[in-house]
């Protein structure tokens, strides 16, 4: 939808809104469930919201990371939007699931040398970083139930972050996430903060396979994993999608090895504790199962009231980012400024639209000025303040939930060979970092896994074991048989193999059409399109001699 069909202009009093002077929104659908529009305000102001359907079985939000990780992961909000959009989520509490993403903002401030988050993160269930200590806000929350609210100060007590070795039946405090290691503390390292944990070689780390994210569970509610690997004293590990790393040192590096074996059962528990903003008043949300979040500042309307604030960064007009809701909708909201077309809000002004215009009840302030932009269908819908997109740490999406979809083209102990070198990448999706590369024609095997052949970016997917590396590779990478030519699959190649490429031959440019061997077309290509050219010719025969063992 282009931006020209979709803009509106509200007409205001004096120049300042008012609630008596909101003009009823023109909303247009941009996906079911979800609505755009923009406002031209007299101010002048130019303000693009989509809303989301609270109710709508099929619509859910999510948070994005830069280049899907915390270090060093700026990313525009256009490419996150693409990073996410068809990859594996967790809604519906199982991985398989993917994004329709339909609507996408940035999200916290961030430090611009590290490009990390000032305040918390909760991706996908997972728990990525934590929100700070008793600092006064946190940020904006969707649970797996579909409640949403506005955390306030929070703390995480020591005693109620800890990991529990089912074994031995002892358990051990966690002293962070996603952060760098300390003496004698025990770190939990999740899928998102990068691709390896980049720790030294002066403690021990431990390699958890999860049932599900982490999530924000406090006992006695747990994230059950197992244990696959016990790495004491090599350095940095590998972070598989639905993996952990537990990573200690010194004293706690000895607990945790005293306490592990491999194919234990591990459970992870943590807990946020809220307060009001004050600090110290106990405030009821609970952060438990809490599914997507993200820092922000400037509460700036709690029940239908506009916060007052003396703050510079509130008081002045500036671009801004903001998420409001009230029972019915959840609301992005991107206002330009800077401009003789857009002026900017201030918080005062960014309440009372939401009030006049939206009738929502909370509101948080995002990053604003040059981080400021709206995504809406493959398009920036907005005008960002630096001429163009700014690269950021983290933003939100609306996205509608796509059914899982499984390949059934191979199966859990089928022997694999790659068509050319593939990369093998920590998860089932483009959007997961590459780490190691098999080379073409290598050998190997498909291990049990629940997503064995899942639906993502545009591919199936297979987890294969290539000797001592284990990752994701795409569908059109490999193809089934002990080896090249192993039509029958039974390790070698043979007459019986040669009688089922008779079979399959079909000739340059044309599909296999198999018709007396039970093989479908693609067993055909698996097996015998050597040169892997999508079809089983004379120059596919001359690739299966030197694979020809007579056994």
């Amino acid at each position: 939808m282009k931006r020209s069909d979709l803009h509106r202009t509200g007409i205001v009093c004096l120049g300042v809104l008012s609630l008596t002077g909101a003009v009823p929104a023109d909303w247009q659908p941009v996906a079911p469930g979800i609505d755009y529009d923009e406002f031209l305000l007299p101010d002048p102001n130019h303000v693009y919201v989509a809303r989301m359907d609270r109710a709508a079985a099929d619509c859910f939000i999510e948070s994005t990371i830069g280049q899907g990780k915390l270090i060093s992961g700026r990313e525009t909000v256009s490419g996150m939007a693409q990073r996410y959009d068809d990859a594996l989520a967790y809604w519906g509490q199982a991985w398989g699931p993917r994004n329709d993403v339909v609507v996408a903002v940035n999200g916290d401030f961030f430090d611009l040398t590290s490009g990390v988050p000032t305040g918390g993160q909760i991706h996908s269930g997972w728990y990525t970083k934590r929100f700070p200590n008793v600092t006064g806000g946190s940020g904006f929350a969707w649970q797996l139930d579909r409640d949403v609210f506005i955390g306030e100060c929070v703390t995480h007590t020591a005693g109620k972050q800890k990991v529990t070795y089912v074994t031995t039946g002892n358990s051990q405090n966690f002293q962070g996430i996603n952060r760098a290691r300390g003496a004698n503390e025990l770190i939990v390292y999740t899928p998102q903060y990068n691709l390896t944990t980049a720790t030294d070689a002066t403690g021990a780390e431990v390699l958890v396979e999860m049932a599900r994210p982490t999530l924000v569970l406090p006992t006695p509610s747990y994230a059950r994993g197992t244990v696959r690997e016990i790495r004491p004293n090599l350095g940095g590990t590998v972070i598989p999608f639905d993996h952990i790393v537990l990573s200690a040192h010194g004293t706690a590096a000895t607990t945790l090895l005293n306490n592990v074996s491999v194919g234990a059962e591990v459970r992870i528990s943590q807990e946020i504790t809220h307060y009001e903003h004050d600090c110290s008043t106990p405030l009821g949300y609970d952060w438990t199962k809490t599914y997507a979040s993200i820092g922000g500042s400037f509460h700036f309307l709690k029940g239908g009231v506009i916060q007052p604030s003396s703050d510079p960064g509130a008081v002045e007009r500036h671009p801004r980012t903001a998420v409001a809701y009230n029972s019915d909708y959840v609301f992005f909201i991107v206002v330009d400024g800077r401009s003789a077309a857009s002026v900017g809000m201030n918080m005062t002004e960014l309440g009372t639209f939401c009030l006049a215009y939206l009738a929502a009840t909370e509101g948080i302030n995002q990053d604003g000025g040059g981080s400021s932009a709206m995504w809406v269908n493959g398009q920036i819908v907005n005008v960002p303040s630096d001429g163009t997109e700014r690269a950021v740490a983290n933003g939100l999406i609306m996205a509608q939930v796509q059914t899982t979809e499984i390949s059934d083209r191979l199966a859990a102990g089928d022997h694999v060979h790659t068509v050319t070198s593939a990369a093998l990448r920590v998860g089932p999706g483009t959007n997961y970092l590459p780490f190691n590369a098999s080379g073409a024609g290598a050998s190997g095997l498909l291990p049990a896994h629940t997503l064995q052949g899942v639906l993502a970016k545009g591919d199936y997917w297979w987890k294969c074991q290539f000797g001592a590396k284990t990752g994701w590779v795409p569908d059109n990478l490999i193809f089934r048989g002990g080896s090249v030519g192993d039509g029958d699959a039974d390790g070698d190649v043979d007459l019986d193999d040669y009688s089922l490429f008779a079979d399959c031959l079909a000739g340059p440019g044309a599909a296999p059409q198999p018709a007396l061997s039970g093989l479908t077309t693609r067993d055909c290509l698996d097996a015998f399109d050597t040169d892997a050219d999508s079809d089983v010719d004379a120059r596919d025969f001359a690739g299966l001699q030197p694979a020809w063992d007579g056994d």
